[in-house]
């Protein structure tokens, strides 16, 4: 008696042993993941080895309050096709489901509720069934079949089973806690995705005028290919918005836009800002850095005013632009980048090559898709259409709506706009601020540039006749009898009437546009 005593014992000593090895072993596991689906197997895995429990299995609850068996170690996945499931009371599993409690059965053959669905378990063998829980919730089932069923230590086995079964459902907890986690943030990415292309795509670059569906037409077609292009025009034109529109509608989207404003920066700066820097290259450079091109692989690179570069740096660009690698400052590994290259600038680039200030060949290089942008005197046509946008962008900033009289649209089309768009959000903004009411009038409208040019009225291009009918209140019903005035008295002769009005040709055909001034011929 004595000595079956103590083989008890030892058998229960050794047996702790082995679960303590593979408790050890289990936590590595969880530890190393919180990828439910791609530790499970390796649990399983371990308590074979380390605690002789085979043929373990791990099913997992399903949203439709099924039983789904998604892992069984040392069983051919084939046996898994198509999938395994137990509903609730259905088989052993079912049964710990329904009542979620731990199952001990001391042989497979003694039990009428066990299914063997698999064909995979020693009828002559135990079988442990303990649930899965996360909060007090049942989340799932691990099962396993101990190897020997010649002792009496079931109950350690399952209540190590259970231990087991409990830190598999916090690392379930974790898991599912970081997939809806992942899942949030995916969500707010695709969403800031949407608002961002809404934001920088077409619908921020406003005109209905024939030179601008010529720049919309160039930009969708050359948004599809991964063509370097090089956007011309003068300051305040919206180049960048031109190079977010061609990026945001391209296959590169989903990639990084990188912008570098090549004047702001000396030559020294500027090449490690493009290229990144090696630890040690310089003065202060405590370690490595990744200059614009690397962040900007499997995306787009704009550099607005190209026309600034030095005639050394330019070389250094063709290199990169030629072979597409480039090395660090201070490195000499080569390092490729898959970039897109949208260049912009202000200069007359033809002039500077003739001059010898721009390379020649980095000129060729850059300009495969020019795409040239007019100025805003150019298309007066479409200042309504931006006005309206750009008090939509103001007002949102104030926190109000903001609304524009037709006089003062008037007043905007006779200017001759030096500073482009960017002059027009300025004067925009300007008279949003001096509007109590948020109703922007004439006598709101300012050009303080051109009045401190000149010393005259803040509207310089009107003609006396027009100062005194806006001090006196001068609606658009107004403007136009002055404009039919003015074309009568010039025998309908558009030039003639445009200089009685200090008006350019151009500005007079929008008015008489605008007006719907009905055209009579002598």
């Amino acid at each position: 008696m004595k000595r079956e005593t103590e083989s008890a014992d030892a058998q229960r000593h050794d047996l702790h042993l082995a679960h303590l090895d593979a408790l050890y072993g289990v936590s590595q596991v969880l530890s190393r993941s919180l990828d439910y689906r791609e530790i499970i197997q390796e649990v399983l895995r371990i308590l074979d080895e380390s605690a002789a429990l085979g043929r373990g299995l791990i099913s997992v609850l399903e949203p439709d309050g099924s039983l789904l068996v998604q892992s069984v170690h040392g069983v051919n996945p084939a046996r898994l096709e198509p999938p395994v499931r137990y509903r609730s009371g259905e088989g052993v599993l079912g049964f710990v489901m329904e009542k979620n409690r731990t199952v001990i059965l001391r042989r497979v053959q003694e039990e009428r509720r066990f299914s063997n669905k698999m064909g995979i378990y020693d009828p002559h063998l135990p079988f442990i069934a303990a649930p899965i829980q996360v909060a007090g919730s049942l989340r799932g089932v691990l099962a396993v079949q101990p190897q020997s069923g010649e002792d009496d230590l079931l109950e350690d086995r399952a209540r190590f089973l259970e231990m087991i079964a409990n830190l598999i459902g916090q690392s379930l907890r974790l898991s599912l806690q970081v997939e809806q986690e992942k899942r949030s943030i995916l969500e707010e990415r695709d969403l800031l995705r949407r608002a961002v292309r809404h934001q920088h795509g077409f619908d921020s670059v406003v005109g209905r005028s024939g030179a601008m569906r010529r720049v919309f037409e160039q930009v969708r077609l050359v948004a599809k290919w991964n063509t370097t292009v090089l956007i011309r025009g003068e300051t305040g034109t919206g180049k960048e918005l031109i190079a977010n529109a061609i990026h945001y509608n391209s296959p590169r989207a989903r990639g990084a836009l990188v912008k570098l404003n090549c004047a702001a920066l000396p030559e020294n700066l500027l090449e490690s800002e493009l290229f990144g820097h090696e630890r040690g290259a310089f003065t202060g450079a405590i370690c490595g850095r990744k200059g614009r091109f690397e962040q900007a692989d499997g995306g787009t690179l704009f550099l607005d005013e190209i026309g600034e570069v030095s005639p050394a740096f330019q070389a250094k660009l063709l290199r990169v632009l030629q072979e597409g690698e480039f090395e660090r400052v201070g490195g000499s590994r080569g390092i490729k980048a898959d970039v897109r290259i949208i260049a912009a600038t202000h200069r007359d680039l033809e002039a500077a090559v003739d001059s010898g200030d721009f390379r020649e060949d980095l000129f060729y290089r850059l300009n495969v898709m020019p795409i040239n942008l007019p100025p805003l005197r150019e298309r007066l046509e479409d200042i309504p259409d931006i006005c309206h946008h750009l008090l939509m962008k103001i007002g949102d900033a104030q926190k109000r709506k903001l609304s524009i009289a037709d006089v003062a649209l008037c007043c905007l089309a006779r200017y001759d706009w030096p500073g482009n768009v960017r002059e027009l959000e300025n004067c925009l903004e300007r008279a949003a601020v001096l509007s109590e009411n948020g109703r922007i009038d004439e006598e709101l409208i300012r050009f303080p540039g051109r009045e401190r040019a000149s010393g005259h009225a803040p509207a310089p291009m009107r003609s006396p006749i027009e100062d005194n009918a806006a001090h006196s209140g001068m609606d658009a019903s107004l403007e136009r009898e002055r404009v039919v005035a003015a074309l009568e008295q010039a025998g309908w002769v558009q030039a003639k009437a445009a200089r009685l009005l200090n008006m350019t040709s151009r500005q007079i055909a929008y008015r008489i546009q605008t007006l719907k001034i009905e055209r009579k011929q002598l």
